[in-house]
């Protein structure tokens, strides 16, 4: 298998979820076995002897490997959601990103300064949802954090909002 086949299998949809904004669509690579145990085998490789604790997942779609992830690893899983969706004490962040303003949440009990954290999500554009989850997961002050994506459109320069020496990988550059 190769990570060409991996980025072959994702769908480009135009002007989604508003004009001039090309959506990559990672349903068409995951709906296909060999190619998401593909997917789960490169993310296991890259953390399983990072001593990751807990894996943290953004909505949505960081939902989807965040926690086969965290399985393969023996972490927990934590979302980071729209505020509103989780039932216990939260602390939130809002921030910009590329189409509008969103916030986010976390629950205030999720991370301890014991943990060694991975932040998960698809995909890295301007980098304004995982700078926040990010800033957000600073807040519990864990010993240290790592960040993960599928893909990285590399042409937006998302890795740019992050201070140098962050811990980002990604699977797929396009």
């Amino acid at each position: 298998m190769s990570k060409e086949r991996l980025k072959d299998a994702v769908r480009n949809i135009p002007d989604f979820p508003t004009p001039g904004i090309q959506f990559k669509d990672l349903t068409t690579l995951l709906k296909q076995p060999d190619l998401l145990r593909e997917l789960s085998d490169i993310l296991y490789e890259t953390y399983r002897d990072k001593g990751i604790t807990k894996v943290v997942g953004i909505e949505s779609r960081g939902f989807i490997m965040g926690p086969i992830l965290a399985t393969r690893i023996g972490a927990g899983f934590v979302p980071i959601r729209k505020p509103g969706k989780l039932p216990a004490d939260t602390i939130q962040i809002s921030y910009d990103k590329e189409y509008g303003k969103d916030t986010i949440q976390i629950h205030r009990d999720a991370i301890s300064p014991e943990d060694i954290v991975l932040i998960h999500d698809d995909l890295l554009a301007t980098g304004g949802t995982m700078r926040a989850a990010y800033d957000l997961v600073k807040t519990f002050s864990p010993r240290d954090i790592y960040v993960s994506f599928i893909v990285e459109l590399a042409g937006l320069d998302g890795r740019k909002v992050f201070e140098p020496g962050t811990k980002i990988d990604s699977i797929l550059q396009m």
